[in-house]
């Protein structure tokens, strides 16, 4: 298969993880930049993620425009991945979602989101952004790759959640140390087996391990 219709198919199959994982809902979208010109992206078409398909996916510039008008409705949020792709070159994949467990955090200004769990620790990493909260809206995260940006969105939420239970059961809250993100992020790498595993574990769990094409030899660690 060859790069461009493998990534379709992995775009597909990250559609389906975000709305498995309760992440994004008839609302919310992923994106991946075009392995062949960085100058545009791939997103589905206006649709409820849980419901893509190949077929389903459009090629837009970094204006948010159509390369090709072929009539599709398009998401009217696609110039936040816009936006995103032309501002961060390093960026290979975007979600924005609305997922509810985040938005306290965005509308309550004293409000804080740290890293409280271990598959959080991303949230306290130096260095280029990957999260961004918007009032009201959700998120945004930014990634190096589609499974990156999944795991991510992923678990941004799961993060959000246990804070705020954390916090209702009152007491000083233990937010992971420098030294436990610096050790978590140092081990992380978004080609390792370890990764592909939570990948194929989550696509499964959507309906849609058949779509998937695994490396004939996955990365080490």
């Amino acid at each position: 298969m060859g790069s461009l219709q493998a990534l379709i198919q992995d775009l597909v199959i990250a559609n389906r993880i975000l709305a498995r994982e309760d992440v994004v809902d008839a609302y919310g979208h992923v994106s991946v930049r075009h392995p062949d010109n960085p100058h545009r992206f791939l997103i589905a078409r206006s649709l409820a993620p849980e419901l893509v398909g190949p077929d389903d996916i459009v090629e837009l510039d970094l204006d948010g425009e159509p390369v090709r008008d072929d009539g599709h409705k398009l998401y009217l949020e696609r110039f936040i991945h816009a936006a995103i792709f032309a501002a961060r070159p390093d960026v290979m994949a975007v979600v924005h979602a609305h997922a509810e467990d985040t938005l306290p955090f965005g509308i309550a200004p004293a409000a804080k989101l740290r890293p409280v769990i271990h598959s959080g620790s991303f949230i306290g990493t130096d260095g280029p952004h990957n999260v961004a909260l918007m009032r009201g809206h959700g998120f945004a995260s930014a990634a190096r790759s589609l499974i990156e940006v999944v795991r991510l969105s992923v678990y941004l939420p799961r993060n959000a959640r246990a804070l705020m239970r954390a916090k209702q059961l009152g007491g000083d809250i233990k937010y992971l140390s420098d030294g436990e993100i610096a050790a978590r992020n140092r081990g992380y790498s978004p080609y390792s087996t370890e990764t592909w595993r939570t990948w194929e574990y989550w696509a499964n769990k959507a309906g849609c391990g058949h779509l998937l094409t695994r490396p004939d030899d996955p990365p080490k660690t």
